[in-house]
């Protein structure tokens, strides 16, 4: 695949990620958090695993094996994260959700230097700043100074907690280098589901959705959850790592268009925040051995 062609991936693979921050705020007002990660990755898997079949041709048997890793993997990746997310939506805007979420590379670079022992320069370092000042922007509505006396947004803490439990997905997943990327995550989407299971059944679940839902859960468990996988390893295997990384802050950008073409409103202290996340997370991934393996929010 040409350059030019794994842009055009990378900015598809993130719009669509965008639409997930979008959509998921409208179908968590019919849905809990539980029905939604259910239902998202059981459709998902109804594609993922022929298409590992078609494309990655992979010896399942082996992949099976590594279940106990997968398993891990899938508490954190495929469950903790989504629930978390869908739960901050219930109590902030997507805006908001994809701005904290903007900082999660340069998360991923601290604990890479504090448990891989990966190095970190000083640019590197200032970056880290930015963008913690830039997230704290967004947190405070733009009131520095009252960052240890106002009463924070539940949404907005939970966001905090999600990319936490995503840093160590994917500082774990960086374990299953050697496994097909496709058919890991359809595993590890299966065994997912088996956990969240049981409480599904007892969730209450209404299979009388409204329209809006219906498509949204749709667009959820088919835009984001495999192609934006598909398009975004494919490019990270034309581009590379690093480079694909710095793409995950046109997130935040689709994020933001997204909610003014809904009619949403957008603050100035999350504009300035949303640039200095951006430009933050820019100087944490520039040069920088902490972020050569950067993962994809699933």
């Amino acid at each position: 695949m040409k350059k030019y062609q794994a842009v055009y991936f990378l900015i598809l693979a993130n719009l669509f990620w965008a639409g997930n921050y979008v959509f998921g705020k409208y179908v968590v007002s019919e849905m809990t958090p539980i029905q939604m990660t259910f239902v998202r990755w059981a459709l998902a898997i109804l594609v993922l695993f022929p298409l590992a079949q078609v494309i990655e041709k992979p010896k399942w048997r082996e992949v099976w094996k590594r279940w106990k890793i997968l398993l891990i993997l899938s508490l954190l990746g495929i469950v903790g994260y989504n629930v978390l997310l869908y739960e901050a939506l219930r109590f902030t805007t997507s805006l908001n959700a994809a701005l904290v979420n903007s900082i999660n590379p340069a998360m991923i670079a601290i604990f890479a230097v504090w448990l891989l022992k990966e190095k970190l320069s000083l640019v590197n370092g200032f970056g880290l700043f930015v963008s913690l000042i830039g997230v704290l922007l967004v947190l405070t509505r733009g009131e520095l100074l009252h960052v240890f006396t106002i009463h924070y947004n539940q949404g907005d803490l939970l966001m905090i907690l999600a990319i936490t439990v995503w840093t160590f997905y994917t500082l774990i997943g960086k374990k299953m280098e050697k496994l097909p990327l496709i058919a890991a995550t359809a595993v590890s989407a299966m065994l997912g589901l088996i956990v969240l299971f049981p409480f599904f059944l007892v969730s209450g679940f209404s299979y009388h959705l409204s329209g809006t839902a219906t498509v949204g859960i749709m667009y959820i468990a088919f835009l984001p959850s495999v192609c934006s996988f598909i398009f975004w390893n494919r490019a990270v295997h034309t581009v590379g790592a690093s480079r694909s990384g710095i793409y995950l802050n046109l997130l935040t950008v689709f994020t933001a268009l997204i909610s003014l073409i809904l009619g949403n409103p957008i603050t100035i202290p999350q504009i300035l925040g949303g640039v200095l996340v951006v430009i933050g997370v820019y100087l944490t991934n520039r040069r920088s051995s902490a972020s050569k393996e950067q993962n994809q929010p699933a």
